[in-house]
């Protein structure tokens, strides 16, 4: 039964597919390259001023209360809506993005870090001859080559493996990998090849060695999600679009339009989160690119429109570097329940993941325990029996929502869609959902497509490709080297800083302090065990940080990689923070409450999310959280907390109280630690 399985997979695809899918890339091919040169020669015409200088969030605030109307508001600020913002301004459109959070604090910041076109679901359109599919892998490897252009500083080509234990799966797996290889066409980043049983435990001394046959090697990339959602969002800040976080839209404006004889959404209401303060964002085009919150903005526009988000639990866990080699993946393409497992290097930490299971949709995601063992199981599967994976050893978990989407532009509202879809509605809200993290650039191509030719805009074709990102035009793959001798700075925190702010390292390390040490000369580090160091904090704010999660979680990756590391540095962090933001004392300092031993004991346990005996720090920022929104009341720790902060308050002035939002949780999630 396996041979004959093999035999007719490896047939239908080393020979049919293969052949077919040749003939369509070829047919494609030139129209693609075409449209590719066209859009090449716009970028060249991008003649806008550029700001040295970024304008600070409360400039970024004025010019949204002040401004009488403009072309574009996006609302969102993850990847798609930065992208949005990026598109529209560099088209000569007056734009405007409001975030109710943090630039890239929802989905964006959660994911596996690849930058990939697809392996899966071009089996899927190989399988099943589904053009749809093709195109949308066609698409995403397009884009793949196009990030790792524009954003070299924050992308780089990772080898994955995918470890073979079958004889019949060898020709089966590498013709799939081939066509991928194929389909890439101009933009492979490698080829891909086979290896042999002692080479692939060369390569991955940690894999199982027991029925190993070989392994095959294929190319994708990979990024720092957050801080390349961010240099998205700050690009379009130097072409001149007004974007500030933490700016909530409370309800869409709408007026009566005289030649249709309707309401049309003409702005929003917003609301600034750190002040409070409300005021009217006006535009000729609203987009909502809210990722899993689509549904809550398309229904302050019509309350009878249907939710086309169907959310998913993407967990992802974070685990000692020693588990990966430092530069090479692995995927798992047949897990226990049929799901894909990464297993990849990242900061010289080991990410594994991810899920997909059906979830309710929340600003702060948990990942659950009976996930995080998913994961750990199926790694013990693949990994050698020398090597003991322990839950102990997760240093840090997350929790991302794929918002994926039914199209309500279709019949079949029950389908989820593959792609992403762009919808308008009759009083003009235009909608982009859907999609992933690779293909953000095209999604925000084809939404402002479809707005400006909805509303009329005076704009020319997108300008994006090819548009290199902040930090991407002085960055060279030596620039570390520089920065250890200009600025004696250690050339591990020298390296990080080039690969995270690209050319605006020198920025970073201008700014950092003494150490009164014989070397490094400048640079203290927040811990000691990772390259982030203090001046990246002070940057942070001019990068519109302004919580101490915003920094620990997006502008560095602390949050992610190590929750008990973030924790020791949180202290430094809010002091440099309230130092240069003019925090209260009473902001800064942690509320006391005394109560009895037994009462507390009981307390903490209703804290203790994920059951492992002690209150971690993440799930103590969790429940705050829920505390300052109204999520939990009658939670007793939660009573008391809220009891002592008002009393403190009250002897408080009103303009230094802290805001609202001030005490986000980490997103992560951590073990018992050692077990």
């Amino acid at each position: 039964m396996a041979i004959r399985k093999a035999v007719k997979g490896t047939a239908v695809i080393a020979s049919g597919g293969l052949v077919a899918f040749y003939g369509l890339t070829k047919l494609t091919e030139y129209r693609k390259k075409q449209a590719r040169l066209s859009r090449v020669e716009a970028v060249e015409q991008v003649n806008m001023a550029f700001q040295d200088e970024l304008p600070s969030r409360q400039a970024q605030l004025m010019a949204l209360r002040n401004t009488q109307e403009f072309d574009v508001l996006v609302v969102g600020g993850g990847a798609t809506g930065s992208g949005c913002a990026l598109d529209a301004v560099t088209r000569n459109l007056k734009t405007a993005l409001v975030e109710r959070d943090d630039f890239s604090s929802g989905t964006s910041s959660r994911s596996t870090k690849l930058i990939h076109g697809g392996v899966r679901y071009l089996q899927k359109a190989i399988v099943k001859l589904d053009y749809e599919q093709y195109m949308m892998v066609k698409e995403a490897l397009h884009e793949r080559s196009n990030l790792l252009n524009i954003a070299p500083h924050l992308t780089a080509l990772l080898p994955i493996m995918l470890p073979i234990y079958k004889w019949w799966q060898l020709p089966y797996y590498w013709a799939g990998i081939k066509i991928y290889d194929l389909v890439a066409g101009a933009q492979c980043l490698k080829s891909s090849y086979i290896l042999t049983k002692t080479k692939a435990l060369e390569l991955f001394p940690m894999l199982k060695k027991d029925k190993l046959v070989g392994a095959i090697v294929y190319y994708d990339g990979q990024h720092n999600d957050a801080r390349m959602n961010l240099a998205i969002a700050l690009t379009a800040a130097r072409y001149g679009a007004a974007i500030a976080n933490y700016t909530e839209v409370v309800h869409l404006l709408k007026r009566v339009d005289p030649q249709m004889g309707k309401e049309r959404v003409c702005g929003a209401h917003c609301r600034d989160v750190i002040t409070g303060q409300e005021f009217d964002v006006r535009a000729k085009c609203v987009i909502n690119a809210t990722g899993p919150f689509t549904d809550a903005l398309r229904k302050m526009d019509d309350q009878k429109n249907p939710n086309i988000c169907q959310p998913s639990a993407g967990v992802h866990i974070v685990i000692p570097g020693y588990y990966s080699p430092d530069n090479m993946g692995l995927l798992d393409p047949a897990t226990s329940d049929g799901r894909v497992i990464f297993f990849l290097p990242w900061e010289k930490m080991t990410i594994a993941g991810t899920t997909d299971t059906p979830t309710e949709i929340t600003p702060h995601p948990i990942p659950m325990e009976e996930d995080i063992n998913f994961i750990l199981t199926e790694v013990r599967n693949y990994l050698s029996p020398d090597v003991e994976v322990r839950r102990g050893d997760v240093l840090a978990a997350w929790s991302g929502i794929r918002p994926l989407v039914t199209n309500p532009n279709s019949k079949d509202t029950q389908s989820i869609c593959r792609n992403h879809i762009v919808h308008i509605s009759d009083s003009g809200l235009v909608t982009i959902a859907g999609g992933k993290w690779t293909t953000y650039r095209s999604m925000a191509e084809d939404t402002l497509d479809a707005a400006v030719k909805a509303h009329n805009l005076s704009a020319g074709p997108s300008k994006t490709v090819g548009l290199m990102l902040e930090g991407a035009k002085d960055w060279t793959p030596t620039m570390y080297i520089r920065l250890v001798q200009d600025y004696g700075l250690e050339v591990e925190v020298a390296q990080h800083l080039a690969s995270s702010y690209g050319g605006r390292a020198y920025e970073v390390a201008k700014m950092a302090h003494v150490t009164g040490k014989r070397w490094p000369i400048v640079g203290k580090r927040l811990v000691s065990e990772f390259p982030y160091i203090e001046s990246e904090v002070q940057y942070a704010i001019k990068e519109y940080a302004c919580t101490a999660i915003d920094v620990i979680a997006r502008r560095t990756r602390l949050g992610f990689l190590n929750v008990q590391a973030a924790e020791e540095a949180l202290p430094r962090i809010v002091d440099i923070m309230g130092k240069q933001l003019t925090w209260s004392e009473q902001r800064k300092r942690s509320i006391n409450v005394y109560i009895d031993a037994h009462t507390l004991h009981e307390i903490l346990n209703e804290v203790d999310l994920n059951k492992n005996g002690q209150v971690e720090f993440n799930e103590f920022l969790q429940l705050m959280s829920a505390v300052k929104k109204g999520q939990v009341s009658a939670n007793r720790l939660a009573i008391l907390m809220k009891t002592a902060e008002q009393s403190l308050d009250q002897t408080e002035p009103l303009e230094q109280r802290e805001p609202v939002d001030q005490r986000k949780p980490v997103s992560v999630d951590r073990s018992g630690g050692g077990v």
